[in-house]
């Protein structure tokens, strides 16, 4: 779970220095393919933290679960453990700063 959090913050880092080149370029922004490539982007970013709610709802869920009696007890019979949840910190949460990305 830690490597997806450094690969998901590798590619917004990668993503914020791909819209920061375009900014240089407009034909290139008007352009109608590389629109559409902006907007699925976007729409995997979206989808990537919807995923990311749904992941830690269903640890949540676990976690409880796996101290509530009577559940308790078959967690404990079959050692089922508690999961942790996917967290980033707040640096890797921050939306992308081109400035800092180009100084």
């Amino acid at each position: 779970m830690a490597a997806l959090g450094v690969a998901e913050t590798a590619m917004r880092a990668g993503l914020g220095k791909l819209f920061a080149v375009v900014e240089d370029y407009p034909e290139l922004k008007a352009d109608q393919s590389f629109q559409h490539l902006q907007h699925r982007i976007t729409d995997l970013e979206n989808s990537i933290s919807d995923r990311r709610e749904v992941y830690n709802e269903s640890v949540n869920n676990n976690n409880v679960r796996i101290e509530q009696f009577p559940d308790a007890v078959i967690a404990n019979f079959f050692r089922f453990k508690a999961f942790e949840l996917l967290e980033f910190e707040d640096e890797e949460l921050k939306d992308v700063s081109i400035k800092e990305l180009f100084n």
